[in-house]
């Protein structure tokens, strides 16, 4: 699968341990930063997954930094993006099953490196059911994407 991975400086130290190990089970990556532990701004990063699984460069996408919390605020600005903030098995799963998730979000300074490849792997592994009261769920997010208040 081709997977998108990006984090802020918080994120850095893990984003690296995860592309290898996503590596080492035959996934391709694109990595969209950052390139060091120097501040940086997770907004940047929400939006270089984003846009990278939005476009279809990426089938999926994995951001970091260092709650989660932020990003995931962020991503979720980004029409047709489903992010969620995981920090176990079940909801990185399930997210996709019945909310057809498309970006993981994790937490750096909250779980570590052996609790995330766990969530990616479950992550990455699970499908949409498409089962009518999800699909049917999932087209009222739409509409709310494009309510104005």
């Amino acid at each position: 699968m081709r997977v998108c991975v990006g984090g802020d400086h918080a994120g850095f130290e893990l984003k690296r341990e995860l592309e290898v190990a996503l590596r080492l089970e035959g996934h391709e990556v694109l990595d969209v930063g950052a390139d060091s532990s120097e501040p940086s701004d997770y907004p940047d990063f929400a939006r270089a997954v984003g846009e990278a699984v939005r476009d279809g460069r990426s089938e999926r996408g994995v951001l970091i930094c260092g709650s989660g919390v932020g990003a995931s605020v962020a991503a979720n600005k980004l029409h047709g993006i489903r992010a969620a903030v995981c920090h176990d098995t079940y909801s990185a799963r399930q997210g996709v099953e019945h909310d057809d998730m498309n970006v993981l979000v994790l937490g750096a300074r909250v779980i570590g490196a052996a609790l995330a490849r766990e969530l990616v792997r479950a992550f990455l592994a699970a499908r949409f059911s498409g089962e009518e009261r999800h699909v049917r769920r999932l087209a009222k997010v739409a509409a709310l994407e494009t309510e104005r208040s």
